[in-house]
């Protein structure tokens, strides 16, 4: 297999195997005109396996999306061929239009305005409740 080095652009590494798809969808990358690689099932030494992702664009990323899905995910960023930055992320303590309240007494389901609104109630279990319901997400 042969992928192309980033000229500028960024890396999303140590991706927990299977969840790179995932990502992939929530940031929107299917929409880009750029060179966008997704490696699955890479061999880690830290993880057994996970999932890289390539994007060859010098774009602004949404870092709550992915620390929402995969809170152990390191970015590098890419500049010139060469790293310039490692960034970590981790769970947000709040999101907006990431994922829907499925309560259908909410506000959100009937007010097509507002936005989905959930705060992280839990850290330890990853668990984020709707802003105006209360509602559990996940």
């Amino acid at each position: 297999m042969n992928i192309d080095s980033i000229t500028n652009g960024f890396v999303i590494d140590h991706i927990t195997a299977g969840r790179g798809m995932r990502i992939y969808e929530l940031l929107g990358l299917d929409n880009l005109d750029c060179s966008v690689a997704i490696i699955k099932n890479v061999t880690s030494k830290k993880l057994g396996k996970k999932d890289i992702i390539k994007v060859d664009a010098d774009i602004e990323i949404d870092f709550d999306v992915i620390g929402y899905v995969d809170p152990g995910i390191t970015i590098n960023i890419i500049r010139n061929c060469e790293r310039v930055d490692k960034l970590s992320v981790e769970l947000p303590e709040k999101l907006t239009n990431v994922i829907k309240c499925k309560n259908p007494r909410c506000i959100t389901t009937t007010e097509q305005e507002i936005n989905h609104v959930f705060k992280l109630t839990d850290r330890e279990n990853g668990v984020y409740r709707c802003m105006y319901c209360e509602t559990k997400a996940k």
